[in-house]
């Protein structure tokens, strides 16, 4: 398991499509939306204080199914309460309410599936490996390609993509756009 730098790193990484899919600040929530699904199955630390006995790290919220659940749960939610507020706020697309569901269900899942990819290289240095797939295939997945206290690869690579993203930024935003990086 990466840290927290990591994991959002991951969700970076994922994310990174989504600026030849949309206009800016379309991007930029969709990055917004799967940087914090990037961090939604560690919810198991915090559930595991108080329901000890059933769930546990690496367990139920690092599966595809759960992570597919709570994708579609956020989806719907932001798409109920918030539809007028998020096409405000994107401006240059305009989202109707399926699309927009569509849009928020996916950048979760996006975001959710970098974190489950990211366990997959490095949970077994320290934890118990995780079972993805459960319950269609129960077996545990692990490669161990990257130790968890390996600040230089977390924060390496975190910085890698913070790159990338601030590149691809700048290369896919038009030149007479009011907030163009450098000048005409």
């Amino acid at each position: 398991m990466v840290d927290i730098t990591g994991h959002i790193a991951f969700g970076l990484l994922f994310a990174l499509p989504a600026w030849f899919l949309w206009d800016d600040r379309a991007s930029i929530g969709f990055i917004l939306l799967a940087v914090v699904a990037s961090l939604f199955p560690d919810i198991d630390l915090w559930l595991s204080r108080w329901f000890h006995e059933i769930i546990h790290h690496h367990g139920v919220t690092h599966t595809v199914l759960v992570v597919t659940i709570a994708s579609i749960v956020v989806g719907t939610v932001l798409t109920g309460l918030f539809s007028t507020q998020i096409d405000n706020w994107i401006q240059s697309e305009r989202f109707d309410t399926s699309s927009l569901f569509v849009f928020t269900t996916i950048g979760f899942l996006v975001g959710g599936l970098s974190h489950l990819s990211a366990d997959i290289l490095s949970a077994p240095d320290i934890s118990t490996p995780i079972e993805p797939f459960w319950p269609l295939y129960p077996q545990p997945l692990g490669i161990d390609l990257v130790w968890y206290n390996a600040a230089w690869i977390n924060i390496g690579f975190f910085s890698v993509m913070v790159v990338a993203h601030i590149a691809l930024a700048y290369l896919t935003t038009p030149i007479n756009h009011r907030y163009r990086l450098l000048p005409k």
